[in-house]
């Protein structure tokens, strides 16, 4: 087993990091001081600031892009995005994209659920609750790469059919 890491990329980015026993060494939420006014140095900074939390050789779950999102905002998100991404390779992390509806689907077994209508479903499962829906999503990216691992192993009896399926689409 290796360590897992969950990333939700943003502004206000959530980072959750596991040990080796599975257990939550890093539960935060990283805020880019300028917010969408940051410079290209700040959002270079901000993906190494973020990266540079993870334990090495922890296998990433990153959330992918939000694709429908509309606003004067959108492009910092990518830019955002791209940067922990650029960040991640230049420290030579291996990590897999997750998409949103993925994301909500391993919690709740709905792809298009809301934010707030995760909360629950992720501490019935997992015990697990913080104030940050940025947090809780990376939480859930850290479970699902965990996921893609004992999947590889054979070893996904304890997962739920609705997990097994998003499991399944993200090792094609």
């Amino acid at each position: 087993m290796r360590p897992y890491a969950g990333i939700d990329p943003s502004t206000k980015t959530g980072v959750v990091q596991f040990n080796l026993a599975g257990e939550v060494l890093i539960e935060e939420e990283v805020k880019l001081a300028n917010g969408i006014y940051s410079s290209d140095t700040e959002l270079l900074n901000y993906g190494k600031e973020i990266v540079s939390r993870i334990t090495p050789g922890s296998l990433v779950g990153i959330e992918g892009f939000s694709y429908g999102s509309k606003g004067k905002g959108v492009s910092t998100q990518y830019a955002v995005g791209y940067s922990i991404r650029f960040a991640l390779v230049a420290a030579g992390f291996e990590y897999v994209e997750i998409t949103p509806s993925q994301v909500k689907k391993f919690s709740t077994g709905k792809g298009n659920t809301t934010k707030d209508n995760m909360t629950i479903p992720i501490y019935r499962l997992w015990n697990f609750e913080h104030k940050s829906d940025n947090v809780r999503d990376a939480f859930v990216l850290s479970k699902v790469v965990k996921a893609l691992d004992d999947a590889k192993r054979a070893d996904i009896q304890s997962y739920h059919k609705y997990q097994l399926e998003v499991i399944q689409a993200l090792m094609k």
